[in-house]
């Protein structure tokens, strides 16, 4: 069942990805010459095609039940406007595209290195004949591996302060809604999208499945960022990353200054938050963003403002130690 539910709709997207590929692509990559680069941008396409599909559907879902069931509301909707930008840069595959231009290459070079020296990637399919050869099984297995590297790769945004400048993009939105998932610094965004490529080629998910993969995966994130009073029960909060779990993430003094330095990493699923004690199942509902707002610092108001001061920011940490480690050197 599962098997055809997904080969019926890699099918129509694929339809789709050819018709827009030789109706309109294909005759403007002839035309500015650019036919070097047909294939990778046919490929591309299929990450755009499902990205509007993904707008569209989460849109078509979660407005609603924000303007019905919302946690804040607010007079201006202004602070919003940038996210959907982010979105549409995320969700059409923008940065999936430099991806297969500019870091294909490398990738490939790596998996000839490693048939060279006989070292294989990990064949989920094969780890028990007759159970992972069944295409739900490997594409849960898939599914559970790239979450729980979500997680680790969360954690390590918070932990280090270099990263956590660029992170601090996302969690800088004080009114969280739909659109806020994909609020990412372009640099940030960018070692995501290799670090799980990366991870996605050595246990060896189908490019086709790895789109899916990444769709469901954007797809639940953008339910959990909603502006929505949405309470999953003491059981499903424990099944499923819900918006009032995941809120507490973003909840100024909490997500990234709570247990050490955070709680409620988890990206799907909040397991590895229990079984790594960064869980908090608090259900209030705090004022999101990042203490420093409060005292008046400003992260930016617009897109490129918001990347250029990450890089202040980081400039500032990094500033200090270089002026300590002359102090040091410098003979007394």
């Amino acid at each position: 069942m599962f098997h055809l539910i997904f080969s019926s709709l890699d099918s129509f997207v694929s339809a789709v990805q050819t018709r827009l590929y030789v109706d309109v692509v294909q005759p403007l990559l002839f035309h500015f010459n650019l036919m070097d680069y047909d294939e990778d941008t046919y490929d591309s396409l299929y990450w755009v095609i499902v990205g509007v599909f993904e707008v569209l559907a989460m849109y078509a879902i979660l407005r609603p039940l924000e303007m019905l069931r919302p946690v804040e509301r607010w007079e201006n909707r202004k602070a919003v406007r940038v996210d959907v930008i982010y979105t549409w840069i995320a969700k059409l595959g923008i940065l999936n595209l430099f991806f297969f231009f500019a870091l294909q290459p490398l990738f490939d070079n790596v998996q000839a290195w490693l048939r060279l020296h006989n070292i294989a990637n990990i064949e989920f399919d094969n780890l028990w004949p007759g159970v992972t050869t069944q295409p739900l099984v490997t594409f849960v297995m898939y599914l559970l591996v790239l979450d729980f590297a979500g997680y680790w790769y969360h954690r390590w945004e918070h932990r280090i302060g270099v990263w956590w400048e660029l992170h601090a993009v996302h969690h800088s939105q004080q009114q969280m809604s739909l659109w806020s998932d994909d609020r990412n610094h372009l640099l940030d965004s960018l070692l995501q999208a290799s670090f799980f490529a990366a991870i996605a080629l050595v246990i060896g998910v189908p490019p086709s499945q790895f789109v899916v993969l990444v769709a469901i995966t954007n797809l639940a994130q953008s339910v959990q960022h909603a502006n929505i009073s949405l309470y999953f029960g003491w059981l499903g909060e424990r099944l499923l990353v819900s918006p009032t779990f995941h809120r507490r993430h973003h909840a100024i003094g909490y997500g990234h200054e709570g247990l050490k330095y955070g709680c409620n990493f988890g990206v799907l699923f909040p397991w590895w938050d229990m079984l790594f004690r960064s869980v908090s199942w608090s259900r209030e509902m705090e004022p999101t963003g990042i203490r420093d707002q409060l005292e008046g610092r400003r992260y930016g108001d617009g897109f490129w403002a918001q990347h250029w001061l990450a890089f202040v920011r980081i400039a500032g940490r990094l500033a200090p130690k270089r002026r300590t480690e002359g102090s040091d050197a410098a003979p007394v």
